[in-house]
Formats: C-alpha cells, sequence, structure tokens
C-alpha cells in the first residue's frame, strides 16, 4: 500500500481515485464496512482506493486539551486498512489553517486538484469543512459541479447477533463507534471492546527497561513504553498477546502469549502507571523492540499484596488463568 504525508507528498501517477475519509480510529467493524465498500467500488471501476485521514485528532486542534485516547497508531491504521484492500493511505495534518477550510475549498483543493477523486464513500453522519458545515448531500451538490460520485453508507450497528444484528433475535443494538470502545476499554471490558472491532483492543510502544523486579520475582516482563493519547485498558491484570513489530512501517511479525500488568505495581508503592507484559515458554531478549500488546480478557483488578510472596502466588495463578483463558497446555 502507497502512504503518504501531506498533500504535496501525493504521487503524480496515481490517476483518478475512489476516496474514503475519516479519522478510522480503532479501524472497528463499522469502519471496516465502510472501507470495504469504498474497495468495491475502486475495483468495480479499475480505479486505486484512497484512504485519506488526519493527525493529529482533529478535536486537539479545534478544542486543545481534549484529545481522545487513540485506539491505533497511525502505523498499525495502516496495516489494517491495507489488509482490507486500501491501495493508498494520505495522512493530512490537521491545522488552524486547515480547520478553517470552506466545505467548498476542501473540496476543491483536497478531493480535486490533490487527490483526483473519481467517487468519495463516506458514512451518511460524514461532516466537512469549517464548522462541520459541509455534509453528505453538499458534497454530493459540489460533486455533481466537479465531476465525482458520491456515495453515503449507513452506519453499522451491533445486536445479538453481532455487527448488524440478528432479525430473528436483534437484542439491544446500538452504532459501533470510536467513542463506545474507548469506554469499554476505559472500564476493561475487553470483550465488548472485541466485538466491535473485530480483533483484540492492541497497543503499540517500544520495549525499554524498567524496574527489572519482575525478573527477581521469576517474572520477567517487557514493559512497554507507549505514546501519549494511547488508549490503555484499566488497571488489572490481563491475558492476550505480545505481537513484535516491523521498526519501520509497523508490520506485525511474531505473536506471543502473554500475562499483562497494568498499572502502578502498588505493592512496591509505585507512582507511575505502565503496560508490562510476561510472556509464557519465551526465552530472549526484547528491549528496544517496537511491539504490540494486544489485550483478550481482565482477569482481575490491581491490588497492592501484604507481602511478595502472596504477590508471587498471584502471579502464578495470573499464568495458570492465561494458559486456560488462551486454551494453551499448562506449563512443564
Amino acid at each position: 500500500m502507497l502512504r503518504w504525508r501531506g498533500l504535496d507528498a501525493t504521487p503524480g501517477d496515481l490517476g483518478r481515485t475512489v476516496v474514503t475519509i475519516g479519522m478510522y480510529d480503532g479501524v472497528h467493524r463499522g469502519h471496516q464496512q465502510l472501507i470495504g465498500a469504498a474497495v468495491a467500488r475502486a475495483r468495480a471501476l479499475r480505479r486505486p482506493s484512497l484512504l485519506l485521514t488526519f493527525d493529529p485528532h482533529p478535536a486537539e486542534v479545534i478544542r486543545p486539551g481534549s484529545h481522545p485516547a487513540i485506539l491505533t497508531s497511525m502505523d498499525r491504521k495502516a496495516e489494517l486498512v491495507a489488509g482490507l484492500g486500501v491501495d493508498a493511505m494520505c495522512v493530512l495534518p490537521f491545522t488552524q489553517e486547515f480547520m478553517r477550510l470552506s466545505p467548498e475549498t476542501f473540496t476543491h483543493t483536497v478531493l480535486v486538484e490533490h487527490l483526483h477523486a473519481a467517487q468519495v464513500v463516506v458514512g451518511q453522519n460524514f461532516t466537512y469543512g469549517h464548522k462541520a458545515a459541509g455534509t453528505v448531500a453538499t458534497l454530493t451538490e459540489e460533486g455533481r459541479r466537479f465531476g465525482f460520485a458520491v456515495e453515503g453508507v449507513p452506519l453499522a450497528f451491533v445486536g445479538a447477533g453481532g455487527v448488524g444484528g440478528d432479525p430473528a433475535d436483534p437484542g439491544e443494538e446500538f452504532t459501533i463507534s470510536s467513542t463506545y470502545i474507548r469506554a469499554c476499554v476505559a472500564a476493561g471490558d475487553m470483550e465488548s471492546a472485541a466485538r466491535a472491532l473485530g480483533r483484540p483492543h492492541r497497543v503499540d510502544g517500544v520495549v525499554v527497561r524498567g524496574d527489572r523486579r519482575g525478573r527477581a520475582l521469576g517474572y520477567p516482563t517487557a514493559n512497554v513504553e507507549t505514546p501519549a493519547f494511547t488508549a490503555i485498558p484499566a488497571d488489572g491484570v490481563y491475558a492476550g498477546h505480545l505481537v513484535t513489530r516491523e521498526p519501520r512501517g509497523g508490520a506485525s511479525r511474531e505473536r506471543f502469549p502473554a500475562a499483562i500488568s497494568v498499572g502502578t505495581n502498588p505493592t512496591f508503592e509505585g507512582s507511575r502507571r505502565t503496560v508490562e507484559a510476561f510472556l509464557l515458554d519465551f526465552d530472549g531478549d526484547l528491549y528496544g523492540e517496537h511491539v504490540g500488546i494486544e489485550f483478550a480478557s481482565r482477569l482481575r483488578g490491581m491490588i497492592a499484596f501484604p507481602d511478595v510472596a502472596s504477590l508471587v502466588s498471584a502471579m502464578d495463578q495470573d499464568v495458570a488463568d492465561t494458559r486456560a483463558l488462551l486454551d494453551l497446555p499448562p506449563s512443564s
């Protein structure tokens, strides 16, 4: 997949494109349906599909200090959308100047002059331009003027039968959104987050040196330093996996089962919140590695134990519970 930052870096030989626009944070199951529609239209027209996204999150520029927790790093987002068949991804810096563009100027400058849109596929609730004045209806009108088609895709929802629901048993239905998934992650409800994402929630970072306390306890951990605004689950112990990544581009490599700790290490009166993973049946050095931590299920909350022996006993049980939840054989 081609990937670039800024309109001026757009390849000159791209030709006319089918564009889909959005933050796509999480690339959740609703996003997947929308992106899938864009990819399908592009293939039918024999044109490249292009995903247009933004950095930083617009909320931080529009209302400084309101930056939401981020579900997917830019590298992870690129990996996920490439897996959905997207041919190219353009990342636009979201600045004060860009924020003030009128809907018509956005359409002409971004979609027509630089991205050469033949068709634009967006969600039915899509807005754009200064003060979100542009809508799917105005974009459709501008498309008629500038020579591109517009498709507004209905929002996806979760019901008792999964995405789209089950007509025979609809149960409680709600629209899939990044906001909902952030709330699930913040509460430590990884099963609900995974249901909406279509995969386990993952945080990316680099393995750094910590206190090395886990090694002394018999449980050496990979201490993962995550970027600012990362959506880190509630404090507690989780079953999941550690995924090694390529340093450039962030492509996933190997995947290892892990018991994961999130919190401040209250037994030792810690104050810094960390994400640490103990890899099961692993013997190696991960310092400096780019990794992803996938959270499958929360095993327990984070508590202060009365002594080290009690902590180690709990860690023994955490590892056993992780093996059981991930359907792994007991340690030999």
